[in-house]
């Protein structure tokens, strides 16, 4: 038979799995973000501009029609101020 204390133990240890689980990819993301900024130092010392290198990588992730949309409404924008 089991006693109230055994389904706690089982409750803690699978709630300390997830915490550890989730502590463990904070871990892997921190070392990914610092493998990001070696990248872009990396290009950066290469005289690339991280700037326009970061906007590249933000374009890549969106759909051809997301791309043109926007771009239109910055042209609009643009034409309204006079900076066209």
């Amino acid at each position: 038979m089991s006693s109230p204390d055994s389904a706690y133990d089982v409750t803690a240890d699978e709630l300390r799995q997830f915490v550890e689980r989730y502590e463990h990819l904070e871990a892997e993301k921190k070392d990914i973000t610092d493998q990001q900024k070696e990248v872009m130092a990396e290009a950066k010392g290469r005289g690339y501009d991280t700037k326009a290198l970061r906007k590249i990588i933000a374009l890549r992730k969106k759909k051809p029609d997301e791309i043109a949309e926007e771009e239109a409404v910055l042209d609009l924008y643009k034409a309204a101020l006079g900076m066209s």
